[in-house]
């Protein structure tokens, strides 16, 4: 089965079989927090095209120009209430059917970053990754499943701390996949990242991906 044919069938049917949540998530929003729905933001696809992004609305309007911008870090303050348990479960990323759906994004793929984050790729990372649709997953996901946690800090600190210790490894790892993809690595990593949602200290996703870029900067505890 082509790549494409999966990602149609696939993102149809669990748009279908999760209209559940979307019934319950969409009026929560609607009467909590500034009673936003959706929120779409550029991030960079194929082709090194920029297109927009859906999401669930977790945080306030205008974060991205508050705080530590387009960075989400440790008990962000711009993040709602309701917002902090989509996040958590993973539930605000759900919209983003719809952008597989439409030809935007691939079920599994490098995640799509926003321009500055996607410009701190060395120029060859970059090229790699515009060849192929970015993925509502990926090992990119998988392994940075804790990124916020991570980012523990405010304004330049939090910055310098993506730009040092996390872009660099996040591209390898992207760039793996672009190598390395197969329907049956796709697989893999659609359970994997079902996995992390549910025991996210438990994945053993080094065994069950030879190969894997070795994590190189001891700052960076995974």
């Amino acid at each position: 089965m082509g790549k494409r044919i999966f990602d149609v069938i696939f993102s149809a049917l669990a748009l279908i079989l999760l209209s559940p949540f979307f019934l319950v998530i969409i009026p929560i929003l609607r009467l909590t927090g500034e009673g936003e729905i959706f929120f779409r933001q550029a991030r960079i696809g194929k082709g090194g095209r920029p297109f927009g992004m859906l999401k669930f609305a977790t945080m306030v309007k205008g974060s991205p120009n508050m705080g530590t911008g387009l960075l989400t870090v440790k008990d962000d303050p711009r993040i709602l209430p309701v917002g902090r348990f989509l996040r958590k479960t993973k539930l605000n990323e759900l919209p983003q059917l719809w952008n597989v759906l439409i030809g935007d994004m691939s079920i599994i793929g490098p995640r799509p970053q926003a321009e500055p984050h996607f410009r701190l790729y060395s120029p060859q990372v970059q090229r790699e990754l515009a060849a192929v649709r970015p993925g509502l997953s990926g090992i990119g996901s998988i392994v940075f499943r804790n990124e916020e946690s991570m980012l523990d800090g405010g304004g330049k600190r939090a910055q310098e701390a993506y730009a040092q210790d996390i872009a660099d490894y996040k591209g390898r790892l992207e760039v793996w996949y672009v190598r390395n993809r197969t329907f049956w690595i796709d697989l893999l990593l659609i359970f994997l990242t079902i996995w992390v949602v549910f025991v996210p200290a438990g994945c053993s996703y080094r065994r069950l991906l030879p190969g894997l870029p070795e994590n190189t900067n001891p700052d960076l505890r995974l």
